[in-house]
């Protein structure tokens, strides 16, 4: 039977998940399809073309003799098994950071460099979602006029977090619903948390969600950072704030980008229109503008807001939205391989 064999690892959450789906809606040529998860979800299935799959612990018997294998289950599965997995011959695409800023491994975003993955040696890396959807609003603008410098904010969705994150936003929003005189009337940290049950609840707040890193940085930040160096292959100077906000699914991403030459809205927008995985939508004045809700369960980055910035001779500002699940994770990983197989390396 002609196809691949393949392998999803963490295929019980969000990314994981979602990588099965968009095998399917996308008719990747899949002659056997094995999941892997970890010990607690072994034994449950996920529907793949109708038929019921089931849910394997994750070990070596998963990768015996399979063609290709998408990893979304953390660095730790990664670590352990992803390399294993290559020099049996199969191609790993690995959703974790574990090995993003390896100079083994390219880290591809289809529509940007897929010329990277010509120097694969058996691993290739899934960049961080606000990267990809922040990537494809900048770099067809960078290929147009040159960025200097892109000031960005991340307003990212508990999805990021997994399936737990999602939950726990729909447990605190029913926690403190009933008790608005918390969050109007000075009620103490200590009184809010108790009543959400948790420290530093996202029902109704922001975040700076991740650990710090150097220079006072997030672990978020210095991936979008440093990512962009790898993808680009050239200088992108990134200056970012990551935000994790109380929407379910969707990342938006303010930019205020500094050209080397000056662009019109008008003219952004074209080069945007031409741009492979983006849609412009860009009508404010009709309510028409890129929105989490709207971009959830869709493979497009949308793109609005686009204006010019009045305090440099030649910038913009825009803002950018797209699905963190799918061409965050999930989409750009399957187009990777799908891209592999156009170019013969799969």
């Amino acid at each position: 039977m002609p196809g691949y064999s393949v392998a999803v690892v963490g295929a019980t959450g969000a990314v994981g998940r979602a990588m099965v789906k968009i095998l399917e809606e996308r008719s990747f040529p899949v002659r056997e399809l094995r999941l892997g998860a970890t010990a607690r979800s072994s034994g449950q299935a996920l529907t793949f073309h109708g038929e019921p799959v089931k849910v394997q612990e994750t070990g070596e018997a998963l990768f015996h003799g399979i063609d290709l294998a998408l990893f979304a289950g953390g660095d730790a599965s990664s670590e352990q098994y992803a390399w294993r997995v290559a020099s049996n011959g199969a191609v790993v695409v690995d959703n974790s950071s574990t090995f993003r800023l390896d100079p083994r491994v390219p880290l591809v975003i289809p529509e940007i460099n897929p010329q990277a993955l010509r120097d694969h040696q058996g691993v290739i890396a899934n960049p961080n979602c606000s990267t990809i959807i922040m990537l494809l609003a900048l770099v067809p603008l960078h290929r147009a006029a040159g960025v200097r410098r892109a000031v960005v904010a991340t307003y990212q969705s508990v999805s990021g977090a997994g399936i737990a994150a999602m939950e726990a936003l729909q447990e605190q929003l029913r926690a403190l619903l009933p008790r608005p005189d918390l969050l109007t009337n000075g009620a103490s940290p200590e009184e809010i948390e108790a009543a959400a049950g948790t420290q530093h609840p996202i029902a109704f707040n922001l975040l700076f969600q991740w650990p710090i890193a150097e220079e006072g940085y997030t672990t978020e930040e210095w991936k979008m950072i440093r990512e962009t160096q790898k993808i680009a292959g050239e200088a992108i100077p990134i200056a970012p704030t990551t935000v994790r906000v109380p929407s379910m699914v969707g990342h938006g991403i303010a930019l205020t980008v500094e050209l080397n030459r000056p662009l019109t809205p008008e003219e952004a927008r074209e080069v945007l229109r031409r741009a492979e995985g983006v849609e412009v939508w860009d009508e404010p004045s009709a309510g028409r503008y890129p929105m989490p809700i709207y971009a959830a369960g869709r493979d497009p980055v949308y793109v609005g807001r686009i204006r010019r910035d009045p305090t440099v001779p030649a910038g913009l500002h825009l803002w950018a939205v797209g699905d963190n699940l799918r061409k965050g994770a999930a989409l750009n990983a399957v187009q990777i391989a799908e891209t592999m197989i156009s170019m013969g390396l799969l």
